[in-house]
């Protein structure tokens, strides 16, 4: 009986130190942090995010995922409820994006600020304040993936419609002609060589020719300094064009002198040999005037004493 006693206090005592063990474990291990809630709302997709989960602020733990729950009010929209240390810099700017630790496919929250609105957000339980969500390089991959295979989807049917019969058939017309100029570019080698091969002639020629056209311009180069001496000559003093003007002038005064000098005594003389020539003229008519004179000549008309005749 004793021994059943024994075996009883020992039991309790036991149990009653395991229960001690525990107590002070949990006290000890107890959180004296005092965490702030904050909430995120989002509809991307959170894939291998679960509760308990690390919220990491650019690499630092500061706190972890504490409920994830669909949005009663909006639907398909997510809120994360998070808890995080209270020296964590919670601003307007701060923004929240899925991180993942290695291939595990293990999802965290990852909280950075681009430092737009360095405005501090105080939250509480009673108001919590919300943190937006963008979407994380995962997402970003998972969008331009499928606009990549879009392209892709387009570029095959492209490839599909250029490979049709019709397309195939030009496709080889377009490589024979190719193949055609090619035959056609090898035989302008050929074709080329006899003008080639005249070349050096053409160009020894056309060296005659500017060694030709080089003593022409010095010959007319000579001729030109020539002229230009003939011109001073004949332009200079006491030149030829001078004398030329000077005996023009000297000719000049003395045709003037022979309209004023000489004419003038050569119609003298003709009106005196005409006076003479009807002297002669009345003296052959009437020989008797020598002795008598001229008879008198009645006065015409408009003359002093003529009459009209009376019939």
């Amino acid at each position: 009986m004793e021994n059943k006693s024994h075996a009883l206090i020992a039991g309790v005592f036991t149990l009653a130190l395991l229960a001690a063990a525990i107590l002070i474990g949990i006290w000890f291990n107890r959180d004296q942090v005092q965490w702030v809630p904050y909430q995120i709302a989002t509809k991307l997709s959170i894939p291998g995010l679960n509760p308990q989960a690390d919220v990491r602020y650019r690499g630092l733990d500061v706190g972890k995922v504490n409920e994830i729950n669909f949005d009663p009010n909006v639907p398909g929209q997510i809120l994360v409820q998070i808890s995080v240390k209270p020296d964590t810099p919670i601003t307007q700017s701060t923004f929240a994006t899925l991180g993942y630790q290695g291939v595990t496919g293990i999802a965290y929250v990852q909280l950075d600020d681009d430092g737009s609105r360095p405005v501090r957000v105080p939250s509480s339980p009673a108001q919590i304040a919300r943190i937006e969500m963008r979407p994380s390089l995962f997402d970003q991959l998972q969008n331009r993936g499928l606009a990549i295979l879009e392209q892709t989807e387009e570029v095959a049917k492209r490839i599909n419609t250029m490979l049709d019969p019709a397309n195939q058939k030009a496709i080889l017309g377009a490589f024979d002609n190719v193949s055609k100029a090619a035959t056609a570019l090898e035989t302008i080698p050929r074709n080329l060589q006899p003008t080639l091969d005249r070349l050096p002639a053409v160009t020894a020629q056309a060296q005659r020719t500017l060694a030709t056209l080089d003593s022409l311009s010095k010959d007319a180069g000579n001729l030109t300094r020539s002229l230009n001496g003939l011109t001073t000559g004949l332009q200079g003093p006491n030149g030829a064009i001078e004398r030329i003007t000077n005996s023009v002038e000297q000719v000049g005064a003395v045709a003037n002198k022979i309209e004023y000098e000489t004419l003038p005594l050569a119609n003298d003389a003709r009106s005196s040999l005409r006076a003479l020539n009807r002297t002669l003229d009345n003296l052959s008519e009437r020989p008797q005037s020598v002795l008598f004179g001229s008879p008198t000549v009645a006065p015409g008309p408009g003359e002093q004493g003529f009459s009209a005749p009376t019939n």
